[in-house]
C-alpha cells in the first residue's frame, strides 16, 4: 500500500512540474529575452522564479514536456564543431534539464510551434550535476529516471544562431536555488573573436542628441546611465545622460543615444571613450571592452533641405522607381496620389502613386508607381514639384526639399528573341544557319540545339547527324531586357527503305509487298532478284516460275530522295517446289538420311494441324500439332518393331479454310 501511495505522489508531481503554465516577466525567461553568453565564461544564476510551462514540441511531446521555470541563453558559432557545456545546481539535490534549439532565420518563438529546430535535448529525472559532455551516448533524453542525466554534444554549424533553454523542475517541495552554466570539451566555438568598437556618430536634427552605432552587441549593465562612459571636444554642450537601444527588454545592445544638456552647433567634434564612473567603458558579451581613448569623428551639418539622392537600379520595362535618400523622410508629407513627381522624356510617362517604407512614420525610400511600364529607350527625369498635399516632400527635420530637384535615369528597349533559319540537308549531316536580328541594343546570345550543343554567338551554324524533330532555344538580352523563344524544326531527310513480302511461297502463289519505307522519297526501285524490276511504290503482286526444285530469291528495294541520297533494304523469298501435303507411305529411320521420319510432307498451307501414329495394339506413339515435329521411329529412345502403323492428320486449309481428316497406313522398315 505504501509502494502504490509513493508510485502515485510521483506522478502528481510529475504533472505538476511539467504542465502548469504561467506568463514569464523576467527578463532573460522568454525566448525573446535570452542571456547573451560567452563560451569562455561561467554564468551564474542565483535564484530561478516560478513561471512557465509551455509545451515544446519534439521527440518528448508524449512526456508533457515544458519550459518550466526557465532561463534562455543566445549564442553564435564561430568555429563548427561540438558544443559542450555542464549545468551545475547550487543544491545537487534539484533536477535541471535543458533543451538546444538552432533558431537561425527563425522567430525565437518558433520553437514552440517547429520541432525541427531541435538539436539536442536531455529531460532526465534524476537531479544534480545534467548537460552535454563525451559521457553522453545520445542526443535527446526524454522524461524520467531511466535516462542519463548526460547528453551527447550537438554539432554547432558555422554562424548559426542557437537557443539554450534550461528549464527547473519542481516538486512539492520547490526550490528556487539556481545554478552556474559553463561551457566546455566540445570543438565549437562561440566566442566571438571580433574586438568590440564604436563604428559612427551622427546627430539628430535639433543636434540635442548623438547617435553612436556600436560593431557589434555590447552588455546593458555595462553602460553607465549618466553618460559618463564618453566624452566629447570641443566641449560645446555637456552630456546629461545615455541610453542605450533595446535594454528595455533584453540584455545586450548596439546602439547608445548620448542626451546633450543644449543643442550643439553646427562644427566638427569628436567623441571620446572613458571609463565612467562604473569604472569600465563599454564591454562585449564575453566582457572585453572598447579601449578608453577610442575615438569617432561627429559632424554637425547646417541644416539644410534633404536632396533627391539617387534611384536604385532601372529594370526592363519599369513599372515604378524606387528614390533613395541621405535622411529619413517624413511619410505624411508624401502625396499618396504621386503628384509630388513628374516625369519626362522620349515617351509619356504618368505617375499614379507614391508611398514609403514607413517605420515610426519615417523613410528614406520612396516608390514611385507609375501608370505603365517604360518601354521605350532613352533618357528621363524625375522632378520633384509641390503636390496636391500643397508641399514637395519633408525629412525628419523638417526641411522641404525644393521643388524642381531632379534625377536621371535611363531605359532600354525591349528585346525579342525571335529567330529565322535556313536548313541545308545532305545524306549524312544536315547544317542550319540561325539568324538574330540583334535588335535594340541585344549584345548577349545563349542558344541551345536541342539539349545537346550551344553557342553565344549571334548567328551560329548548328550541325545534325540525327534526323527529326529538332528543338531549338534561344534567350537574349540588353544587358537590362531579356527574351526567351523556342522553336521546333523538322529535320526531315530521313531515308528509310523497309518492305515486307512473304517469305514463303508455294509454286502456284504470288508474293505480295507492302512498301514500309519512310522520308520524302521521290524514286523507287525494286529488283524482284528473277530478272524482273517495277519502280512503283507500291508494285502489285508477282509470281515467281514453277521450277523442279525449291529456290531462294532476294528482292532488294532502293528508295532515293530529292538531295540525291539512297537507301536499300534485302528481303529473301523461298519458293518452294510443292505444297502438297502426303505422307509416306514407308519409312526407314535408319540414319541415313534418306526417308528416316514420318511427318507430314509440305504441310506448309496446314493451320491447326495435328497429326497421330498408333502401333497395332491402338496404342498412340507419336503426336504433334508442328508438322516439322517429325517421328524418328522409337518411342521414348527406344526403337519400334518393324510393321505397319496408322496415322491421323487433321488440319484447315490456310487459302481455303477447308476442314481436312486423312487417315492411312505407313511401314516402318528395318
Amino acid at each position: 500500500m505504501f509502494e502504490k501511495f509513493i508510485c502515485v505522489l510521483f506522478i502528481a508531481s510529475f504533472a505538476f512540474g511539467r504542465a502548469d503554465s504561467q506568463n514569464c516577466t523576467t527578463i532573460g525567461q522568454n525566448p525573446s529575452t535570452a542571456f547573451p553568453v560567452c563560451g569562455t565564461d561561467t554564468f551564474s544564476q542565483s535564484t530561478v522564479p516560478y513561471c512557465g510551462g509551455r509545451l515544446l514540441p519534439g521527440q518528448c511531446k508524449s512526456d508533457g514536456i515544458g519550459d518550466l521555470n526557465p532561463f534562455w541563453y543566445k549564442f553564435t558559432c564561430f568555429s563548427a564543431g561540438t558544443l559542450g557545456f555542464l549545468i551545475t545546481p547550487n543544491d545537487l539535490n534539484d533536477d535541471y534539464d535543458w533543451e538546444l534549439f538552432d533558431i537561425t532565420g527563425h522567430n525565437p518563438n518558433d520553437i514552440y510551434t517547429d520541432a525541427s529546430l531541435i538539436v539536442g535535448c536531455n529531460w532526465s529525472g534524476n537531479v544534480g550535476l545534467t548537460g552535454a559532455s563525451s559521457a553522453g551516448r545520445s542526443l535527446y533524453n526524454c522524461a524520467g529516471p531511466t535516462y542519463p542525466t548526460f547528453s551527447s554534444r550537438p554539432a554547432l554549424q558555422l554562424h548559426h544562431n542557437y537557443l539554450l533553454l534550461i528549464s527547473h523542475f519542481t516538486t512539492f517541495t520547490p526550490s528556487q536555488n539556481g545554478y552556474k552554466l559553463s561551457f566546455g570539451g566540445g570543438t565549437a566555438s562561440i566566442t566571438d573573436t571580433i574586438t568590440p568598437d564604436m563604428v559612427s556618430a551622427s546627430a539628430s536634427c535639433d543636434a540635442t542628441q548623438i547617435i553612436i552605432k556600436l560593431n557589434k552587441k555590447m552588455l546593458c549593465n555595462s553602460l553607465d546611465a549618466n553618460g559618463s562612459d564618453f566624452a566629447i571636444s570641443p566641449a560645446g554642450s555637456s552630456i546629461a545622460s545615455a541610453i542605450a537601444n533595446g535594454c528595455s527588454s533584453g540584455f545586450d545592445m548596439d546602439t547608445v543615444v548620448l542626451n546633450m544638456s543644449s543643442p550643439l552647433a553646427p562644427g566638427n567634434y569628436t567623441i571620446t571613450l572613458k571609463n565612467g564612473t562604473d569604472a569600465n567603458t563599454l564591454l562585449d558579451v564575453c566582457g572585453r571592452n572598447i579601449p578608453p581613448g577610442k575615438n569617432i569623428p561627429l559632424v554637425i551639418p547646417v541644416l539644410q533641405p534633404t536632396p533627391m539622392d539617387s534611384l536604385t537600379k532601372i529594370g526592363c520595362a519599369p513599372q515604378s522607381l524606387k528614390l533613395v535618400f541621405k535622411k529619413n523622410i517624413k511619410c505624411n508629407s508624401i502625396a499618396a496620389d504621386g503628384s509630388d513627381f513628374i516625369i519626362t522624356g522620349p515617351s509619356p510617362v504618368s505617375v499614379i502613386s507614391a508611398q514609403g517604407n514607413c517605420i515610426n512614420g519615417v523613410t528614406n525610400q520612396i516608390n514611385v508607381v507609375l501608370s505603365g511600364a517604360i518601354q521605350t529607350q532613352g533618357n528621363y527625369q524625375v522632378s520633384l514639384v509641390k503636390g496636391n498635399d500643397g508641399n514637395t516632400i519633408i525629412d525628419e527635420c523638417g526641411q522641404e526639399t525644393p521643388a524642381g530637384s531632379t534625377l536621371s535615369f535611363s531605359t532600354k528597349d525591349t528585346v525579342s528573341a525571335d529567330f529565322s533559319y535556313t536548313i541545308f540537308q545532305s545524306c549524312t549531316l544536315d547544317s542550319v544557319a540561325f539568324l538574330h536580328d540583334g535588335r535594340n541594343g541585344v549584345n548577349q546570345w545563349q542558344w541551345t540545339f536541342d539539349y545537346s550543343a550551344n553557342s553565344n554567338l549571334k548567328n551560329p551554324v548548328a550541325y545534325f547527324t540525327t534526323f527529326g524533330m529538332k528543338e531549338i532555344v534561344l534567350s537574349v538580352s540588353n544587358g537590362v531586357c531579356s527574351d526567351t523563344a523556342t522553336k521546333t524544326i523538322n529535320l526531315d531527310n530521313t531515308l528509310k527503305s523497309a518492305f515486307e513480302t512473304n517469305n514463303l511461297l508455294c509454286p502456284e502463289d504470288t508474293a505480295t509487298f507492302i512498301n514500309k519505307s519512310l522520308g520524302n522519297i521521290t524514286n523507287y526501285y525494286w529488283d524482284f532478284g528473277d530478272g524482273n524490276t517495277s519502280s512503283f511504290k507500291d508494285p502489285g503482286p508477282h509470281r515467281y516460275p514453277i521450277l523442279s526444285a525449291e529456290k531462294i530469291y532476294t528482292v532488294k528495294l532502293i528508295i532515293k530522295n530529292a538531295a540525291g541520297c539512297y537507301d536499300t533494304a534485302y528481303n529473301n523469298i523461298r519458293v518452294l517446289k510443292s505444297c502438297y501435303i502426303a505422307v509416306p507411305n514407308a519409312f526407314t529411320p535408319n540414319g541415313d538420311n534418306l526417308n528416316d521420319f514420318l511427318y507430314p510432307v509440305n504441310a506448309y498451307k496446314a493451320d491447326d494441324l495435328e497429326f497421330s501414329v498408333y502401333n497395332r495394339i491402338g496404342q498412340r506413339v507419336f503426336h504433334t500439332t508442328d508438322w516439322t515435329k517429325k517421328w524418328d521411329g522409337t518411342i521414348n529412345g527406344n526403337p519400334q518393331d518393324a510393321g505397319v502403323y496408322v496415322w491421323m492428320l487433321k488440319y484447315t486449309n490456310h487459302d481455303t479454310g477447308k476442314k481436312v481428316f486423312q487417315k492411312g497406313s505407313t511401314v516402318l522398315i528395318r
